[in-house]
């Protein structure tokens, strides 16, 4: 399972760092995702990275949201800078390719001054 954290209130332009931290599961075998969820709607792929360290990112987190993993602690990261009103969300992390594994809890951002 995955278990998100890092999340909290941050005032406009503010950063946050979220950690995805895998139990029983070797990320090293997926490409992950990070994604997030707004209220009322369906959860949203935010960014991805493959095995290969290539990543990829929706318009919105381009050039303000970084995501890294490492394999050995099973862990992805998505740092966030320049954070907006509208990235507030519930963030999760999962493989991009669905592979029946849980969703966790979600860590969730407010963006808001």
């Amino acid at each position: 399972q995955f278990v998100e954290s890092g999340g909290g209130k941050v005032q406009p332009g503010g950063s946050l760092t979220l950690s995805c931290k895998a139990s029983g599961i070797a990320t090293s075998l997926y490409t992950m995702g990070w994604y997030r969820r707004f209220p009322g709607k369906e959860r949203e792929l935010v960014a991805s990275i493959t095995s290969g360290r290539n990543t990829y990112y929706t318009t919105p987190a381009k050039g303000r949201f970084t995501i890294s993993r490492d394999d050995p602690t099973n862990t992805v990261v998505l740092q966030m800078k320049n954070l907006k009103p509208e990235d507030t969300a519930v963030y999760y992390c999962n493989p991009v390719a669905p592979a029946g594994i849980p969703w966790g809890q979600g860590t969730r951002v407010t963006v808001s001054s």
